[in-house]
């Protein structure tokens, strides 16, 4: 098995493709719910930036909690 080396690079990157896909999914509901457009874009516009705020710190916790360092920088999936 190959080292994952995850950093906070790669979440930052995660949480913006991740709520790419989150937000086009909430103004898409929000325009089914209210038939309003500009009210649909408004909904998809402050929340894609909360959303992607707390996903980084879900992810940077995530990794913390299930991974430990070994001696030569390797990164290992605690059991």
């Amino acid at each position: 098995m190959f080292p994952l080396k995850e950093g906070p690079r790669v979440s930052a990157i995660k949480a913006i493709t991740w709520r790419i896909v989150g937000t086009i999914d909430t103004m898409i509901i929000s325009y089914i719910l209210t038939g309003d457009i500009t009210i649909a874009f408004s909904i998809g516009s402050v929340e894609v930036m909360s959303k992607m705020f707390l996903y980084f710190l879900h992810e940077r916790a995530w990794v913390k909690l299930t991974r430990k360092n070994d001696e030569n920088g390797e990164v290992k999936v605690s059991e």
